[in-house]
């Protein structure tokens, strides 16, 4: 669960699942369910939410930052497409449970050996390139 920030006044608790996939090892997932909403998910770095943790990061369409930088205690996750933004506020302990559990998996720094990643790489940017012609 996290605390969906809709202004300075009105926050409410939705849940959220973040997740990790070994055949995308640079990158993490957080699916968020508004109510009557279809769930929305977003990949982003994983490197960025472990730096977000301890101190501002990221430019563009995914910022993490720490409510108070001296402490541990809360993270920010701002996600934002144009003007419309979501903001999502989490305790620090459960992000840093999960990024533990992504590091098991795959050490950070060694997602470059994992055997088919290049050919998951090659296969996407296919996919993309393919995309951009037919668009």
């Amino acid at each position: 669960m996290m605390s969906f920030l809709v202004s300075e006044e009105l926050s409410f608790r939705i849940p959220v699942e973040l997740r990790y996939e070994t055949s995308d090892p640079y990158a993490v997932r957080l699916t968020f369910h508004l109510p009557g909403d279809a769930p929305v998910t977003w990949a982003f770095g994983r490197e960025l939410l472990i730096d977000g943790v301890g101190r501002p990061c990221g430019e563009g369409d995914v910022r993490v930052t720490p409510v108070e930088p001296d402490t541990l205690g809360e993270v920010l996750i701002r996600l934002q497409v144009g003007s419309d933004q979501a903001l999502f506020r989490s305790s620090t302990a459960p992000l840093v449970a999960f990024l533990d559990r992504t590091d098991k998996l795959v050490p950070l720094g060694q997602e470059g050996s994992l055997a088919d990643f290049d050919a998951h790489l090659d296969e996407a940017l296919d996919r993309i390139l393919a995309e951009q012609g037919a668009g």
